[in-house]
């Protein structure tokens, strides 16, 4: 069978071997429900209760601010349906790019609690005007309105990047409550959420070569919320169910070699994606790209001219053996496009192309890409 060239990293990632290795016990000998009372289930306890220190002490916090959860699409909505349930926000601002776990949540709260939302102003490039957020928020105030702003760190399609520490400053002078999903960037980036002022994160393990079905909501100690879940104790009381705690520690673990290795990695990563930017620039006429110059590291959202060959361009590559995406892997079943490129009103005259990036890929890899877009768009390097 032919190896498959993956450069699907923003969709999700390999299992880091050491990852593995940390989980195993937890599967096999470990394997005791953390509410049991007798040995193996303490053992577990420990397990969970080790790997959310590890986490709060990673991304700057206290152990009691993290929560376990099933990932990214959770901890989301558990930050929303708080901030509006339990905090008493009563106008939602967010961003047409956000994703639909972002969303399709802020407008089901529209439509069954009848709180209103607005979604800030872009840039051309697709970053937030933050001109027009303040505007929004000095408007809303001004009305009486308690505000949640819920914009996230990276998109997953474009990468475009949020200034959170900005972000958090502004929702502080307005008081306002600030959520954003980090789901591309805890793992990526290191974060020091006391620092930047946000009062909810969300984070997914399998982003970062973690296990899938785990990933974290940060909230900020200052806030009292109610849970999402109910049924058991769990997650001292915010989330009932038993825990995933082989996931749970994978997640802690997975986190801790990112960021120790993050200074090297990240570099090596970025400047694997600027010799696939280059390279694509000299073999294929009339290529653009969808990416800001800041953004996501891991990710290059390339902007492919229409051809014959271009209209399938998803599946040719996928039948030479690289796996990449048109937009967002959570959306790939729907029919209607990337909502992401609609908000940035491109014009239809190019397929897009999300390439994105690990410490498992190499240059090679890419040379291989290139090879075969060439052959597709029947072009010769220039």
């Amino acid at each position: 069978m032919m190896q498959a060239i993956y450069f699907d990293n923003a969709a999700t990632t390999p299992l880091d071997e050491e990852v593995l290795e940390a989980m195993l016990p937890y599967m096999k000998g470990t394997f005791g429900n953390p509410s049991s009372t007798y040995s193996v289930g303490r053992m577990a306890k420990l397990g969970v209760e080790t790997a959310r220190k590890k986490v709060a002490q990673l991304l700057g916090v206290t152990p009691s601010s993290i929560y376990f959860t099933s990932g990214g699409t959770e901890s989301n909505n558990t930050a929303i349906a708080s901030a509006v349930r339990d905090l008493g926000c009563t106008h939602i601002i967010t961003s047409p790019i956000e994703h639909h776990a972002v969303l399709h949540t802020v407008e089901y709260y529209s439509h069954i609690n009848k709180i209103p939302f607005s979604l800030v102003a872009l840039t051309k490039s697709g970053e937030v005007d933050y001109a027009n957020l303040e505007e929004q928020l000095q408007t809303l105030t001004a009305e009486g309105k308690k505000v949640l702003v819920s914009l996230m760190h990276a998109n997953n399609e474009i990468g475009t990047l949020l200034d959170v520490a900005r972000v958090g400053a502004l929702c502080k002078q307005y008081n306002a409550i600030f959520h954003s999903d980090c789901v591309q960037t805890v793992g990526h980036y290191p974060l020091n959420l006391l620092e930047s002022g946000v009062h909810f994160i969300s984070g997914a393990g399998h982003k970062f070569h973690g296990p899938k079905g785990v990933g974290m909501l940060y909230v900020h100690s200052d806030l009292q919320i109610k849970p999402l879940l109910y049924g058991g104790g769990q997650e001292r009381n915010m989330r009932a169910g038993t825990e995933n705690v082989y996931g749970i520690v994978g997640f802690a673990k997975a986190l801790e070699l990112a960021m120790a290795k993050h200074a090297e990695e990240s570099k090596y990563v970025a400047e694997l994606k600027a010799y696939m930017k280059q390279k694509l620039m000299d073999a294929v006429h009339g290529v653009g790209f969808n990416s800001p110059e800041n953004s996501l590291y891991t990710v290059l959202s390339v902007c492919f001219p229409k051809t014959s060959n271009g209209e399938s361009l998803l599946l040719e590559l996928d039948m030479a053996g690289i796996c990449v995406s048109g937009g967002s892997a959570c959306s790939s079943g729907e029919n209607s496009g990337s909502h992401v490129i609609r908000a940035l009103q491109k014009n239809d005259d190019c397929n897009t192309i999300r390439f994105s990036f690990s410490k498992y890929n190499t240059t090679a890899e890419v040379d291989k890409v290139i090879k075969v877009l060439q052959e597709l768009f029947s072009l010769q390097t220039v």
